[in-house]
């Protein structure tokens, strides 16, 4: 064994007496040509190439490399080929982002390809004094594919990374909702506040396939950026959300922003002063959004021109007071938005100027909306929000109760599914029942009971005439609603309309 050591020890010695000897004969310059030489000749044997995606091209970030972190993160948490991972949160999410740590490898598989990533971080060299500091560390990906796979698959598979990292980016980032201000703050076309609502479509109390056809639609238009470029269509669509009050139009909005990932612009035209700002607005959102108009039928007047009577001069749609447009518009406000500028604002040529929206607008009486601002291609799908069904009790009771239909026994399951299509109840009535009683189950659904049959009985015994009288009060409402909105001041009108609002409730109160 000593003789094997002194053996191994004596050659070892003799290399590195060659090593030296040759560095000593053979210049720098001709090594270094010879070690390149070498590499390149294993090179052309070898069966795979490499690239490198560095984290800056010397003065800026590499967006590429961001692309990337953010793609392995999607799988490498549940990837058994990664030893060690980093973790981390941005700020104000609730999402934690997995993360190769340095040096270590992960395997991936595109189009039934497989490749190699590789995170390497080495230490720089000495900087040289520049305007820009760089970090002591150099940050890169090592991509490794098969050479006969680099055409087919390197140009699509790095598309793919890019598209898939937007997904998460928004997924993880804060969603915001906007709001226009008030049309004399110059500057500021819309104001946000972070969009925490917790609505989703599994909490939403709605019929479930019909829950399921939207969020299949939602899910098309997502994913239909090519589709929309192949005819010649712009990357946008129209929902509107028409039903009676408390029927969950406003959850609707929330839970598609949710499953979506969108922002919200909740557009209150009552502020907007003209078509021509109405532009300016649309203009000033951001692709993947959501464009709200709740309550349409209040905002503006823009009824049925083949119901309303028809005037010697030209209408303005703004308020339903005003005899024309050049009258000063919606009361003291100024506002002169026609119907032909809200349809040019959902379907002219500026609703073209940004990709991947959506409008929703919301009413409460449709057949008062002119036919013209609900056809296709501005309103594409029209969503009926309608009184509470039995499978949309299920779901409050899930929500509120904590149980499904089938805990609560089978004739009480029973009696609910009979009494629940005949009362004609809200999810919001309803829902109100079942929060105030969340914490006793039987006295809950007893209570519900008790009242889903006091009101189909009320239905039955005044027929037609409740559902009259429940739309009177809701147009009150509405009219009470306009006058309070923009007032005009010093003039007669801001007289009369508070005279009304005065009639109205006394006659509420007799």
């Amino acid at each position: 064994m000593n003789e094997s050591w002194t053996s191994l020890v004596s050659l070892l010695g003799i290399l590195a007496l060659c090593q030296s000897r040759i560095q000593e004969v053979i210049p720098t310059e001709l090594r270094l040509a010879f070690h390149n030489f070498l590499k390149r000749a294993l090179r052309c044997f070898s069966s795979s190439c490499h690239f490198d995606i560095a984290d800056t091209d010397g003065v800026n970030t590499n967006e590429l490399y961001n692309a990337v972190q953010l793609y392995l993160s999607s799988f490498v948490s549940g990837s058994g080929s990664a030893s060690r991972l980093s973790l981390t949160r941005a700020r104000n999410s609730s999402a934690t982002t997995f993360g190769l740590s340095n040096n270590d490898c992960i395997a991936d598989v595109f189009d039934g390809v497989a490749v190699q990533w590789e995170h390497e971080v080495t230490q720089r060299q000495s900087q040289t004094p520049s305007w820009r500091t760089l970090p002591y560390e150099k940050r890169s990906f090592k991509l490794q594919i098969r050479k006969r796979n680099k055409d087919l698959i390197l140009n699509s598979y790095l598309d793919y990374i890019m598209s898939k990292a937007n997904d998460i980016r928004r997924n993880n980032q804060e969603r915001l909702i906007y709001t226009n201000p008030r049309n004399d703050s110059p500057g500021r076309p819309w104001e946000s506040v972070p969009f925490k609502h917790p609505s989703t479509f599994d909490t939403l109390a709605m019929d479930p396939e019909k829950k399921r056809d939207i969020m299949e639609d939602l899910r098309d238009f997502a994913a239909g950026q090519a589709f929309y470029q192949r005819t010649g269509r712009a990357w946008k669509r129209g929902y509107l959300l028409y039903g009676p009050p408390g029927t969950g139009k406003s959850s609707m909005i929330a839970a598609m922003a949710n499953f979506l990932g969108y922002d919200i612009y909740d557009l209150e035209l009552t502020e907007v002063p003209s078509n021509s700002e109405l532009r300016k607005l649309l203009m000033k959102t951001s692709s993947k959004s959501i464009i709200v108009i709740e309550d349409i039928d209040c905002s503006v007047n823009l009824s049925n021109r083949l119901r309303a009577p028809k005037a010697p001069a030209p209408r303005s749609y703004s308020d339903p007071g005003a005899p024309d447009a050049e009258s000063g518009g919606k009361e003291g406000n100024n506002n002169t938005i026609t119907l032909s500028g809200l349809l040019n604002f959902t379907d002219g040529l500026w609703s073209c100027c940004g990709s991947e929206r959506i409008f929703v607008f919301t009413t409460n009486h449709i057949d008062k909306l002119d036919p013209a601002l609900l056809r296709s291609g501005r309103m594409d799908m029209h969503i009926y929000m309608s009184y509470c069904s039995y499978p949309a009790l299920e779901i409050l009771l899930r929500n509120y109760l904590g149980c499904e239909a089938k805990d609560i026994g089978e004739a009480a399951a029973r009696e609910l599914r009979e009494v629940v299509e005949k009362a004609k109840m809200t999810p919001a009535d309803i829902s109100e029942v079942l929060i105030k009683n969340r914490r006793n189950k039987e006295k809950a659904v007893s209570e519900l009971l008790e009242v889903l049959k006091a009101r189909a009985e009320r239905n039955e015994k005044y027929g037609g005439l409740r559902e009259e009288c429940e739309l009177n009060e809701v147009e009150e409402e509405e009219e009470e609603k306009r006058a309070l909105e923009s007032p005009k001041e010093g003039s007669d009108s801001e007289d009369d309309s508070c005279k009304k609002v005065e009639d109205d409730e006394e006659k509420k109160a007799k």
